[in-house]
């Protein structure tokens, strides 16, 4: 999913769910189930299709031995987020790059910060996909009691460890079925405190339900190797020379903004073409320089094994050109 130009991902097919019926969400769920068995079927037996991927796809089929009462199709639409809890407490980007740190912890979280493509639309010609985020944690981070229970005013006995209280870049980090299993037991323990106390959730001590957690080896609070911080080059401004960063070019394509987190670069990140429209894709830049003189150009690129060895940079100046190529595996190169 999320994989490529087209994938499994119904683009923009979904933002009626949170708050619509249940008649309107069986509506919701049956377009995304006709989607991708289209696509499917599409990408099996459409003349359009390459044969090589035809017949590669139509060695695959339905699970045999899973889902069997709905002939090998799967019985749920997953949702991955949609209504959430606000409380006292919202998890946000801030805690998942320890920005912050939570003062009553029931758990940890570690995955990046993912939020799929949100909108398709025609670009000066061209189809492009709009909203990828993928950004990475500074390590395993606390997540807070306060952000699965309500606010006292308007609930006493419910605990949310699923549905809780964080923002929708936080919980794209949040919302992995490891980080449920951990909250759901951790709220548990808070939910037989309170019933052995006859108290409200908001009122368990979290002094008490910590000791209940760590005795039952819980893991609050990270113990392991301290994450390595981003090795961020300074802010542009303050570089020597003059500064271009990918934020100030004119860019042709559908770029994706890099999810590399423990590299050096300039400013707060990178673009990358995600493997894909080779050839087609540029990025310029512009500018006049402030006196006549020889000037040297440095290229800065975050290295790594995946990137292309011979990435084509032209340079003009007046009437002459010149084009080199660039190895962007090379970690002496521009990392």
């Amino acid at each position: 999913n999320n994989n490529g130009g087209f994938s499994t991902d119904f683009i923009g097919a979904n933002y009626d769910y949170p708050e619509a019926d249940y008649a309107t969400r069986a509506k919701i769920w049956q377009q995304h189930e006709d989607y991708i068995r289209g696509l499917l079927t599409f990408l099996a037996t459409d003349s359009r299709v390459p044969e090589k991927m035809r017949a590669e796809m139509q060695e695959w089929g339905l699970c045999k031995d899973e889902f069997q009462d709905t002939g090998g199709w799967p019985h749920a639409l997953y949702v991955r987020e949609a209504r959430r809890m606000l409380s006292d407490y919202v998890m946000t980007e801030a805690d998942c790059r320890w920005d912050r740190k939570t003062e009553d912890p029931v758990g940890l979280g570690a995955y990046n910060m993912d939020s799929h493509n949100c909108q398709r639309l025609v670009k000066d010609g061209r189809v492009v996909n709009e909203g990828d985020v993928q950004v990475g944690v500074r390590g395993p981070y606390p997540v807070s009691y306060r952000s699965i229970i309500p606010k006292a005013e308007e609930c006493e006995n419910l605990l949310v460890p699923v549905c809780l209280s964080a923002t929708h870049i936080a919980y794209g980090s949040i919302r992995m079925e490891p980080v449920f299993m951990i909250l759901a037991q951790s709220a548990a323990t808070a939910a037989t405190i309170a019933l052995d106390g006859n108290l409200p959730v908001q009122k368990v001590a979290y002094a008490a339900l910590r000791e209940k957690l760590v005795s039952d080896k819980q893991i609050l609070e990270w113990t392991g190797p301290a994450a390595k911080p981003p090795q961020t080059l300074l802010p542009p401004p303050k570089l020597d020379g003059i500064v271009l960063d990918d934020t100030s070019a004119e860019k042709k394509g559908d770029w994706l903004d890099g999810s590399l987190t423990h590299t050096r670069r300039v400013g707060e990140g990178y673009i990358h073409d995600g493997n894909e429209a080779k050839g087609e894709m540029s990025v310029t830049w512009s500018l006049e320089v402030p006196a006549d003189g020889e000037y040297e150009i440095v290229l800065h690129f975050p290295p790594n094994p995946n990137r292309a060895t011979n990435v084509p940079a032209t340079v003009t100046a007046g009437d002459r050109t010149g084009t080199v190529k660039v190895n962007e595996r090379d970690p002496k190169g521009g990392g």
